[in-house]
């Protein structure tokens, strides 16, 4: 296998057309790969399609893939991307992304402490590398804008954001714009339900990459309020656009943002969320602190941080 320039298929189960996680980190992959003389080609299954490396998003999702390749090509390459699904559901790494994650031959992780949670066995295996993103000019609205960039299921958690607005009086000047798709129906009418009841509250839809960035570049923050993460995507954005975040006390948010963030709240907890809502409309000094250590973070998704990890990853299965 040669390093000047490989074929490598990224497989996601995430379909063409689709806007969730991993499709758009799977087209951002292939775009870094491309910038570094590869030849990737995306698909939602293994079918033995020639190439040089095997990359899977999602251990479990992927599993099926990865075992067929091993299968019928058993010295080919794999790298395996670990979703937060994957290790951090509630009961843990389920057998197949275990299976999954033991057949491949690189593991990464989006964030540093995602790497703890797998067997230690695999620890050598794993490499971190943090998504990287770039940011849209910055345009702030004159109110205090907080929004929520995530599609309309229960691990994203969006409700919960509008719960905690409701809870604050009309004199907290905060207002929130959700943006994402319809992905769990039932659920997506109890966020809409709520947003219909609370007047400072807008559901936007779905966004392309280019209005998720305006709308990050506007805000003042942004709330992640998920109950799993493997290394959000739209936490490197916000970074990338100086926007500070308000998250949810997981490993995925911490391990990119810091264990001791200061806009961190208990995952689910309403009233902490509405807490932390409250403090960064009213206290400025609390909103400028968030704001300098956010821009203490944008070298951490710099492109070319990204792209010098995929240049090692790859020699390092080069040299196998």
């Amino acid at each position: 296998m040669v390093s000047e320039s490989l074929q490598i298929s990224i497989v996601t189960p995430a379909p063409r057309g689709s806007r969730v996680g991993n499709r758009v980190t799977a087209l951002r992959w292939a775009g870094l790969l491309r910038q570094l003389g590869h030849r990737p080609r995306l698909t939602d299954a293994w079918r033995d399609q020639p190439c040089d490396v095997l990359v899977t998003l999602h251990a479990a999702k992927s599993a099926g893939a990865v075992r067929a390749a091993r299968r019928v090509r058993p010295d080919l390459p794999i790298v395996t991307l670990l979703s937060g699904t994957d290790i951090y559901a509630e009961r843990g790494p389920s057998d197949e992304a275990i299976a999954a994650l033991g057949a491949a031959d690189r593991i990464i992780a989006l964030q540093p402490l995602a790497c703890g949670a797998l067997p230690p066995e695999l620890w050598p295996r794993a490499r971190t590398i943090v998504q990287s993103a770039t940011a849209a000019p910055a345009t702030r609205d004159d109110r205090f804008t907080a929004c929520v960039l995530a599609h309309l299921r229960p691990v994203k958690a969006p409700l919960l954001a509008v719960r905690a607005l409701a809870t604050l009086g009309g004199d907290t000047p905060v207002k929130l714009a959700l943006a994402g798709d319809r992905l769990d129906e039932a659920y997506s009418e109890e966020v809409l339900a709520a947003v219909a009841s609370e007047p400072r509250a807008q559901w936007l839809g779905p966004q392309s990459r280019r209005e998720s960035k305006a709308l990050l570049a506007r805000s003042t923050v942004c709330v992640v309020p998920s109950h799993a993460e493997g290394g959000a995507n739209i936490v490197s954005e916000a970074i990338a656009a100086g926007t500070p975040v308000l998250c949810s006390a997981v490993p995925g948010n911490l391990g990119l943002l810091g264990e001791g963030w200061p806009g961190a709240f208990a995952p689910g907890d309403v009233d902490a969320c509405a807490a932390m809502l409250r403090r960064a409309a009213t206290e400025r000094a609390f909103l400028d602190d968030l704001c300098a250590k956010t821009r203490a973070l944008q070298p951490m998704v710099s492109p070319a941080i990204e792209r010098a990890a995929w240049r090692a990853l790859i020699a390092e299965l080069a040299q196998r």
